[in-house]
């Protein structure tokens, strides 16, 4: 390798993946777009990340895309997240004679045992386990709440409803219970053998799908087994009443509001998504809004007005992430999509009002040197014209504090363990690069500066914060904070 002779400016503009605004873009890959050259154009476009979605395709496919994500991770010498989101337990109705049947408004509506086809009077319900469970009164929502029914009767046979809603259904529709906890465990047998794919194709995020308990978290987390992150979808009013618990049991939670939508009235899903996002801030677990965000632009090539401010609310609320679905999954404008919702971001945190409005969430820090030395980062970048937060952390648990408090300054975080650096893609404002560990304060000090020019965080003359634990190489050590000034020379004589 040759020595460097170039300066900040130059060296920076070789290494891609530098983003200019904080909020993450998590892109779901599918017919659309999971080519190798349409992943490049996606991330390029401003994908930080991309979702497997494991309720549709095969493993072979999966890890084509996988495969071709790693290739792009090389080529660019950027560290990429995959997030691989399982199925979770899909309820459905049985079949019907001729495919389809009327359920009328106001009628009877039997779901039963009986495998015979059903029509519109009954049908098959293929899971025993709902029989014995339901009261009167539950509601039975039928292909995504298009169809609503209300339970009269329940018993261990059959489970008699009256449709307040009624309509056209068909062949293996989804059914939601949003009033009662289904004794169903979150993980199936096909979310098993999918986890298990993952987790060998070297998944950095797991997405956990109808979460209703905590104890459904600690059941995956035992599987995963530290292999990958765990992100637990929030998704059902039962999770809702028990979200402070799966907060702690998880590393991060999704605002998943598509079933979230279906399961609770539409007024209710807005203030919901705002208490889950500041919910996840306060415990500094990253959170993820998903589902819908520029739905319109699966068939147009521009959103509609409200689809725009629907992504500026979650990046005004401090979201560490906003995910695209069908978008850029099956759509016909992938790479629309990322770009212009990399350009609401942008615009939103260039905001003068946006700083503000981003600390209306109060992170209050624990008891601790480490958050109290984030919590003063965060401090000092406001006090400080600062250009940089350098976090130097093995497990990321350093990068994670100094981000909760949403400071001013960029945050460039060093690691010496590729896994985490990939996991830092759903982290708001972090800039992951892997690194070789250091040893002493001196070497923290010169390799935080020489990194902070390299790639872009800073030029001749700028002050930057170095945070990392001493002794170096111990989790949760955070204990030294020290303002450097950046000279311009850290970058003579050593190797790119």
């Amino acid at each position: 390798m040759t020595q460097a002779k170039t300066d900040s400016a130059s060296v920076s503009g070789k290494r891609a993946g530098r983003r200019h605004r904080k909020v993450k873009i998590l892109a779901t890959l599918g017919p659309a777009s999971n080519s190798r050259d349409m992943i490049e154009a996606l991330f390029r476009a401003g994908a930080d990340a991309f979702r497997i979605n494991m309720s549709h395709g095969e493993h072979e496919g999966h890890a084509a895309a996988i495969a071709h994500i790693r290739k792009l991770e090389q080529k660019l010498r950027r560290p990429i997240t995959i997030l691989c989101d399982l199925q979770g337990p899909k309820l459905r109705v049985g079949k019907f004679a001729g495919g389809e049947a009327i359920i009328r408004h106001g009628s009877h509506f039997t779901l039963d045992r009986d495998e015979t086809p059903g029509d519109e009077n009954r049908v098959c319900l293929p899971h025993p386990e709902l029989f014995g469970i339901l009261e009167k009164g539950d509601r039975l929502l039928l292909d995504d709440g298009k169809l609503r029914l209300r339970v009269i009767r329940a018993d261990k046979d059959a489970i008699l409803t009256s449709a307040e809603v009624g309509g056209k259904i068909s062949d293996r529709k989804g059914l939601n219970i949003p009033d009662a906890v289904i004794p169903l465990a979150a993980l199936t047998e096909k979310d098993r053998k999918d986890m298990a794919f993952a987790l060998d194709q070297g998944a950095d995020w797991i997405a956990l799908s109808f979460v209703q308990r905590p104890e459904d978290v600690a059941e995956a987390r035992r599987l995963i087994d530290g292999r990958a992150a765990l992100i637990a979808k929030i998704e059902k009013p039962s999770a809702v009443n028990r979200l402070d618990e799966i907060l702690e049991l998880s590393d991060a939670v999704m605002v998943a509001r598509g079933d979230l939508g279906v399961e609770m009235a539409p007024e209710e899903v807005p203030p919901l998504q705002k208490n889950i996002v500041a919910a996840a801030r306060r415990s500094g677990k990253p959170v993820v809004v998903a589902t819908q965000m520029l739905e319109s632009m699966i068939t147009a090539p521009t959103p509609t007005r409200a689809e725009v401010s629907d992504v500026a609310t979650a990046v005004y609320d401090g979201a560490d992430a906003v995910m695209l679905s069908a978008e850029t999954a099956a759509g016909e404008w992938p790479v629309e999509s990322v770009s212009i919702m990399d350009r609401i971001a942008a615009h939103v945190e260039g905001d003068p009002g946006y700083h503000e409005r981003v600390h209306l969430t109060e992170t209050l820090p624990d008891a601790t040197t480490a958050d109290a030395l984030a919590a003063s980062c965060a401090q000092i970048a406001e006090t400080v014209s600062t250009s940089a937060i350098v976090c130097f952390t093995g497990s990321g648990s350093t990068a994670r504090r100094v981000t909760r408090e949403r400071p001013l300054a960029p945050v460039l975080v060093l690691t010496p363990t590729r896994a985490t650096a990939r996991r830092l893609g759903l982290l708001w404002g972090a800039h992951a690069v892997v690194t070789k560990d250091i040893g002493s304060f001196e070497e923290m000090i010169g390799k935080g500066k020489r990194m902070a020019l390299r790639h872009g965080f800073g030029q001749a003359g700028d002050r930057c914060i170095a945070l990392a634990g001493v002794p170096f190489g111990t989790p949760g050590s955070t204990n030294v904070l020290h303002i450097v000034t950046l000279t311009g020379d850290e970058l003579k004589g050593y190797e790119r």
